[in-house]
């Protein structure tokens, strides 16, 4: 699926902070507030016996075994895989601050790890931070639908990457994942239908439990948005802080709750199409307006960036570049905008390659954290299972193609990728047996943050919106900038506000604007001015709590 970022360069990370000021809500003392709400289906204690990842490593890992099904909590069992860095600041440790890095699919376990120096200063101070594989993903245990490497290589090569061009890879596609999904059937069908949103949600608080907070803290960014208000819904009075990064519309995921067929894909009911192609425009408006030596696809102007873009797609239809089609294109476009920097800067020297008839060299991947598994299994079907299981989706594979049209109408190229994302739903032999889908107005005993980028090619602007008027008591923080969530394309305001949050409770006043730190292809000097809001323009400061 092609929801997430390409493997080699996605990279989840949240950037140093400093600060700024004006109250609006506060939390009750940090730490101090009593549990309470619906608890989770009956289930053994929780124990977590933490140990260095490796020899020498500052990360613990655990091992925790959860029920497969939180109705029977009886039967078998699964494994989740944990990990955690302590607080630096032991003396003023708070408690714990769980964090999901996305996906569906993100291993929490390479990732946290993998982007620990990016969370801010205060918030490592004062908080141990754990992080987990979701139930089906990575070092969990996991969906995995191949006997061996070779056969997923071999499945995975039996299609294009991207968008299929054309009756014939159509055809493929619909193939492939017919037999990806006879293959899941094959070999657990009873995890098929226990990987939902609501039973990773489950796990979540048998995870707090287990490490002995009264109440839960939490960040989580892209899908992470949707799963922690399915927490907030589920057990609201166990909500301490939750800041929700980018967000999903939860009636749209959900097709407002309706039990009939979907008539559009998960991906267009979010209007993720619409997002990319506006973060496009804007993409090839700033690079045509830059120096190549800034933006090396530019053309001297914005209008003379389009053209060169449309003209180099309508090439590579008929004339590819090495593997580099129409298809694969498209969705390194898209793809490319979640991070601004250097990943614009990146995908136009790509481009530009594309444009001089070289193929682009893939970029280098981040270092491997120092995790027991830092290469695990990430196969597609683990993503697939969790939105296929969860969210509808036509179930005639032939209705595609008239999707992709409609939304190539409204949103050009990205419409035709965002159709596709989702096509391995059509003939998805698993659902979801606990799904929660609705209503998202529980009252939680503390306010939830909401933070929503401008200008995101994955979950646009309006689903932040859309999250903030859904949950009972919710403050939405705009952050005008570029790209897919806030921590991977940092603004010094959003940190600030959110660090405040997470460690006093100070919600940022209703209305607050930032600006992002260095917006794409400028110089390097920070451009992260604040707006408050009804509060007037605050003061920029560093918080000492």
């Amino acid at each position: 699926m092609h929801i997430s970022a390409p493997k080699g360069r996605r990279r989840v990370c949240a950037a140093a902070v400093a600060a700024v000021v004006t109250c609006a809500t506060a939390l009750a003392a940090p730490g101090l507030a009593t549990a309470g709400g619906p608890p989770t289906p009956s289930a053994s204690a929780l124990k977590l016996d933490w140990s260095p990842c490796v020899k020498g490593s500052p990360f613990d890992c655990a091992t925790a075994k959860v029920p497969l099904d939180y109705r029977a909590p009886g039967g078998r069992s699964i494994e989740l895989a944990v990990v955690k860095r302590k607080a630096t600041g032991p003396g003023r440790r708070i408690g714990t601050l769980f964090f999901n890095p996305g996906g569906p699919g993100g291993p929490g376990t390479v990732q946290m790890p993998q982007n620990y120096e990016f969370f801010p200063r205060e918030v490592r101070e004062r908080f141990d931070i754990v992080s987990w594989d979701p139930r089906g993903i990575g070092s969990s245990t996991a969906v995995n639908c191949f006997t061996s490497t070779a056969q997923a290589e071999e499945w995975t090569a039996a299609k294009t990457t991207g968008v299929p061009v054309g009756e014939k890879e159509r055809a493929a596609w619909i193939t492939a994942y017919q037999d990806l999904g006879r293959r899941c059937q094959q070999r657990d069908p009873e995890l098929l239908r226990h990987v939902s949103t609501t039973d990773t949600a489950r796990d979540l608080e048998q995870l707090r439990q287990a490490v002995g907070d009264p109440q839960l803290t939490y960040l989580g960014i892209s899908y992470g948005t949707y799963l922690g208000a399915t927490y907030a819904n589920l057990f609201p009075d166990t909500v301490r802080a939750m800041v929700l990064d980018s967000n999903w519309d939860p009636r749209a995921w959900t097709n407002d709750a309706s039990e009939a067929a979907a008539r559009l894909t998960t991906m267009l009911r979010l209007g993720s199409d619409r997002g990319a192609a506006g973060v496009l425009d804007e993409f090839l408006k700033l690079c045509g307006a830059a120096t190549t030596a800034r933006c090396p696809f530019s053309a001297g102007s914005p209008q003379e960036t389009r053209e060169k873009f449309d003209a180099l797609l309508r090439r590579l239809r008929t004339e590819p570049v090495g593997e580099w089609g129409y298809g694969p294109t498209v969705g390194d476009a898209v793809s490319g905008l979640y991070s601004v920097l250097p990943g614009w800067t990146d995908l136009a020297g790509r481009l530009q390659d594309l444009w001089q008839g070289r193929a682009p060299q893939p970029s280098p991947l981040p270092p491997a954290p120092a995790v027991p598994h830092p290469s695990p299994y990430l196969g597609e079907e683990q993503a697939v299972a969790v939105v296929c299981g969860d969210s509808p989706n036509p179930r005639d594979p032939g209705a595609y193609r008239a999707m992709e049209e409609a939304s190539a109408a409204r949103a050009g190229d990205a419409g035709r990728y965002w159709t596709w994302a989702t096509v391995a739903c059509a003939t998805w032999p698993g659902v979801a047996q606990d799904t929660y889908r609705g209503p998202w107005n529980k009252r939680t005993a503390h306010p939830v943050l909401v933070v929503g980028t401008t200008n995101d090619p994955a979950t646009p602007y309006s689903g932040s919106q859309a999250m903030a008027r859904e949950l009972a008591d919710a403050r939405l923080l705009t952050h005008e900038g570029y790209g897919h969530t806030a921590l991977v394309n940092p603004s010094t305001c959003v940190q600030a506000h959110e660090s405040r949050y997470l460690v006093d409770g100070t919600l940022p006043p209703a209305g607050t604007k930032c600006r992002q730190d260095k917006p794409p292809f400028s110089a390097d000097e920070p451009q992260g001015a604040v707006s408050a809001g009804e509060g007037g323009t605050a003061d920029i400061l560093t918080i000492r709590p």
